[in-house]
């Protein structure tokens, strides 16, 4: 049986990820299914193990490599069920490093679920129960961002309210190059971009540095 669940995971096989992070990872996918039951952490036509492993979890874990391992902390946007934030402190946990996750989620479900999970799993996590987008003058390492807000939405909040972080990891779907082509007429970027392993229609965006085009004025 536990071959089989490592073998679920093949696509990380580049990762380098340990096949003790696979076994936490079936516990976190096994809290999700029996809490789902009561609240919604994902929708309910994705609950089920082989969709929630690939969908959710392989998907999130693949921006490991983007993470800044060098900060104190990484910083989950809107965590939700925690995909990525939990995934992410489950890998560091088997990596035996000790940065911290900050997942931030307005919900009192959610986040008490994040903390359950947090604490089975004794993952280095801080669960912050509050709308992010009223927080100013933040600071933190790598900030992760999935199926949270819109691109120029979250540009706009990291850009007016992140004193100091190292990178911007976006998750980008099946209209993500329009809207990341968009973003880019507003907006000077230094980003590097990786095919997503889950979908075919998708790519990652790992951004470094943020800044405003200056709006042209027109000459009447």
């Amino acid at each position: 049986m536990e071959q089989e669940i490592i073998h679920s995971y093949n696509r990380l096989d580049s990762l380098n990820v340990s096949r003790e992070t696979f076994l936490d990872f079936e516990i976190f996918l096994s809290m999700i299914l029996e809490k789902n039951k009561k609240i919604n952490i994902i929708s309910q036509e994705t609950a089920k193990s082989e969709v929630v492993r690939a969908r959710h979890i392989i998907d999130s874990a693949q921006i490991i490599d983007f993470i800044n391992f060098n900060q104190n902390t990484t910083v989950d946007l809107g965590s939700g069920g925690g995909m990525p934030g939990i995934v992410i402190a489950i890998i560091l946990k088997n990596m035996k490093n000790d940065m911290k996750v900050h997942l931030y989620e307005k919900s009192y479900h959610k986040s008490l679920f994040l903390k359950d999970v947090s604490r089975k799993l004794e993952l280095n996590t801080e669960i912050f129960q509050e709308n992010i987008f009223d927080l100013k003058k933040l600071e933190t390492g790598t900030i992760m961002s999935r199926a949270f807000k819109p691109m120029p939405v979250i540009l706009d909040f990291v850009y007016e309210n992140f004193l100091q972080y190292t990178n911007l990891i976006f998750f980008m779907g099946k209209n993500g190059k329009k809207v990341f082509e968009n973003s880019l007429k507003n907006w000077d970027l230094e980003y590097t971009q990786k095919k997503s392993l889950t979908n075919e229609d998708s790519f990652l965006l790992n951004i470094k540095k943020i800044k405003k085009k200056s709006k042209k004025i027109k000459c009447k």
